[in-house]
């Protein structure tokens, strides 16, 4: 079988581009490794239009239900290799090969290491990049979480549900979350911001994590004791898989596309955070229309084809 369109990436601007290409009757394929991808580790969204609350991993579900009912298909892998030819032919992590005539690219971003001493060493012992994850194992427990975004501070808030101290590190003087979830780290009584500060280290006893090494002294001391430490430090686009094709990115490897998410290659086309699309407000309402816009250049592309 040939498809019209093979998605790559299963999460906001992936499954809307699929809910978008079945109603334009075009046979499509998603292939993700994480069904929602990264708004999963959205312990709540808020900001959803028509969804006043709903965890990320349950948003994700949803819009995966919506598009199978349309009839698209959903294959949980990794894309090993792209081929352009006649056709383009996707082959995955797994071995297993399809073809299409079109390709989206949605993979979005990969989670930022701090890359320090110990990150890798304890991760999965202490160290994470998921609260929704792994914050129930902290309970009643002190953790550290670095970063100042949105997604760090709705992380601070979920973890404060488990642990008795959270210490929310970040590099800058103001963290640069929305007003709404500023104000509500500030006025809870289990976080603490330790502005201005970075971790040099992250230090363990046997097969956990006691605590981190600072760049600036807190309470008197470099050191900074804790049971586990979360990173959310942002994100890297996920655009390693389209260089042999001769994509054209930016200096931040984001995929350039135009206002059709049509890429510099005929019959690609991407959309979501891994575009340079997404780089003034990298949401998923934003994901999602880009996802939406770019089913739609596909059906006009195909359709210019058939003339």
């Amino acid at each position: 079988m040939i498809y019209d369109i093979i998605i790559i990436g299963a999460g906001p601007a992936g499954l809307t581009a699929s809910i978008y290409a079945s109603r334009y009757k075009l046979s499509n394929l998603a292939i993700g490794k994480l069904i929602g991808g990264t708004i999963t580790y959205a312990h709540k969204v808020e900001n959803f239009p028509g969804v006043p609350s709903i965890s990320g991993t349950e948003l994700g579900q949803k819009m995966a239900q919506q598009a199978k009912e349309l009839g698209a298909e959903i294959l949980i892998d990794g894309v090993k290799e792209i081929q352009k030819k006649e056709i383009f032919k996707v082959i995955t992590e797994s071995g297993k090969e399809f073809s299409a005539r079109t390709i989206i690219i949605t993979t979005g971003t990969e989670r930022r290491k701090l890359n320090i001493p110990g990150e890798k060493e304890y991760l999965g012992k202490g160290v994470s990049y998921c609260t929704t994850c792994d914050a129930p194992f902290f309970k009643d427990k002190a953790v550290i979480l670095v970063g100042g975004s949105n997604a760090a501070c709705s992380g601070a808030l979920h973890l404060a549900d488990y642990a008795k101290k959270v210490f929310l590190i970040y590099r800058k003087n103001e963290l640069r979350a929305e007003p709404v979830w500023v104000e509500e780290v500030k006025n809870n009584p289990k976080i603490e911001i330790v502005y201005a500060t970075n971790l040099t280290e992250i230090l363990g006893e046997g097969q956990k994590v006691v605590g981190v090494k600072l760049d600036v002294p807190y309470n008197g001391s470099e050191l900074l004791k804790a049971d586990g430490v979360f990173i959310e430090a942002g994100g890297i686009p996920a655009s390693q898989l389209i260089k042999s094709l001769g994509i054209t990115v930016n200096e931040n490897d984001y995929i350039k596309v135009d206002e059709r998410m049509r890429t510099n290659i005929e019959g690609i086309f991407a959309a979501g955070d891994v575009t340079t699309g997404c780089l003034v407000l990298s949401q998923a309402i934003t994901a999602s229309a880009h996802g939406a816009v770019a089913s739609n250049s596909v059906f006009e592309y195909l359709k210019s084809k058939e003339k």
